[in-house]
């Protein structure tokens, strides 16, 4: 094609990858995969929406049009490429093909790099599509296999600490009586690890509670394979299905296991949201620096956390263990994403003591010297939403976090992971935690919430406590300090499940 036969995709631009050790050009022949996102039919404002939408109705008034999808099939098929699947709703289309076709198609160069134990393509620079595609792409995710995401656990080092067990914590925030998140489904994102059934089994059966209905679904080729060791990401998986099963054992979940890319992160949650049955709850505990990401990817990623809200369905993601910085080392403050989503329910960390049931002794702020702070802060990239404009967050953009929960390893939470008993925490456990609670409270008010926002910060001013919430107004995570009201360490505060039910009835 000629110069003037191409587009450049806005936001794609994606830096060399340093820490890898190049190895060449990809092999030609090499098969690549990735997913384009198409533009919706029309603009969504889920917050403005009367009541959540089924995946029809999001598809026939979101959706990608026929016409849209029609073409990219077309265009993508004459230029050697295989389209492998079309979702109208969530408007990916999913394609494969040799390199040399791939990265023809999209005006890049692929590069096979080593990374830890692993080889893989990378690229760097922007992307481009035919130009009859140009008005049409959001974003196209894939080519690049660069791990994307972290998980957001902290292995607590000391064999003799005891922590909590899950329910034991939520008997502290006072989650609802008489509930349990039956009829509810919790999706899980994992983009690593995985879980032995025996372990589950072991483990609720220790607790006396019954066992969940867990299952594994393998997205862009990711299955449940699990390390063996708990210092792995198989600590993320088990600590997220542990912590929402000992919550809410009555909830059914489904654990979405695909690659750490851009593309599979996006597909994960994608197939989540758009699932049957809908899930009440997503809950991610993976993330990174939002400077990491390019913004193509947080564009898609945004949207889909929107088409969740619209379906009526709270996408709950950890803020970060790494406090104010987010883990950069640039002398800057960073907020992590796709916590800094507006349409994400962003979960920070404290530090819990007391005895359960009921007693309360402290809650500050988590920051451990040495072992991790909770994330929070103010994005770079996203506005303000409306829901927070009253709320005192400074400079103007989207704060994070919204919530929080328990998340110190030295009062973390009691689980068992590839046969062995550990104590973990990072606010990995806080995004679980808060799936778990928002089942309950659906099944005691018969509906999700989708962007529960607007009544957790209905109301809400600079300093003000929220009903529903107990405020944090100890610690701080680096550049910022908890306060009376919304803060960037703890949001509007931990829950009190209860008076919560209330709100959201």
């Amino acid at each position: 094609m000629t110069e003037s036969q191409w587009v450049s995709i806005s936001g794609s631009r994606r830096p060399s990858f340093t820490a890898a050790e190049v190895l060449g050009p990809v092999d030609p022949d090499a098969t690549i995969t990735a997913t384009v996102v198409l533009r919706r039919r029309a603009a969504l404002d889920a917050a403005a929406l009367s009541g959540p939408l089924t995946t029809t109705e999001l598809a026939e008034q979101y959706g990608a049009t026929s016409d849209d999808l029609d073409l990219a099939r077309t265009v993508l098929t004459d230029a050697g490429l295989t389209v492998t699947d079309l979702h109208a709703g969530s408007r990916r289309v999913s394609v494969r093909g040799p390199a040399r076709a791939m990265a023809a198609t999209f005006g890049t160069e692929l590069s096979q790099v080593r990374y830890g134990s692993g080889e893989f393509p990378v690229r760097s620079g922007e992307l481009q599509v035919p130009a009859a595609l140009g008005d049409a792409v959001v974003a196209v995710l894939g080519l690049d296999e660069r791990p994307q995401a972290r998980a957001q656990f902290r292995l607590h080092t000391d064999a003799a600490a005891q922590g909590f067990t899950p329910d034991q914590v939520g008997s502290l925030y006072g989650f609802p009586a008489g509930t349990d998140g039956t009829g509810q489904t919790v999706a899980v994102i994992e983009l690593g690890g995985g879980y032995r059934p025996e372990d589950l089994e072991n483990y609720f059966a220790g607790l006396k509670i019954a066992e969940p209905k867990v299952t594994a679904a393998g997205v862009d080729g990711g299955k449940n394979a699990p390390a063996g060791d708990p210092d792995s990401a198989d600590g993320e998986v088990l600590l997220d299905i542990e912590v929402i099963g000992a919550l809410a054992p009555g909830a059914a979940q489904v654990v979405y296991f695909a690659p750490n890319t851009d593309q599979g992160f996006l597909d994960a949650v994608s197939t989540a949201i758009h699932a049957t049955p809908t899930p009440v709850a997503v809950s991610i505990s993976w993330g990174q620096s939002e400077d990491q990401w390019t913004e193509q990817a947080r564009t898609a990623m945004d949207q889909a956390f929107a088409d969740a809200a619209a379906l009526g369905v709270t996408v709950c993601c950890a803020s970060g263990d790494n406090g104010s910085s987010d883990g950069q080392n640039d002398g800057a403050q960073h907020v992590d994403f796709p916590a800094s989503s507006p349409h994400a329910l962003a979960c920070g960390g404290t530090r819990l003591d007391g005895t359960p049931p009921s007693t309360v002794d402290s809650e500050t702020v988590w920051n451990t010297s040495g072992g991790g702070a909770t994330g929070g802060g103010v994005s770079d990239v996203f506005a303000v939403p409306g829901f927070q404009q009253p709320a005192g967050v400074p400079s103007g953009g989207r704060g994070v976090p919204d919530v929080a929960g328990n998340a110190d390893p030295a009062t973390g939470y009691r689980i068992l992971v590839d046969g062995q008993q550990a104590v973990v925490g990072g606010t990995s456990a806080v995004s679980p935690l808060w799936a778990a609670l928002l089942s309950r409270l659906a099944q005691s008010a018969g509906h999700g919430f989708g962007l529960v926002h607007s009544k957790l910060y209905a109301g809400v001013g600079a300093g003000k406590v929220q009903p529903g919430f107990r405020d944090i107004t100890q610690g701080g995570n680096g550049a910022f300090s908890a306060a009376a009201g919304w803060d960037a360490c703890t949001g509007l505060g931990v829950p009190d499940g209860t008076a919560l039910q209330k709100v959201l009835s």
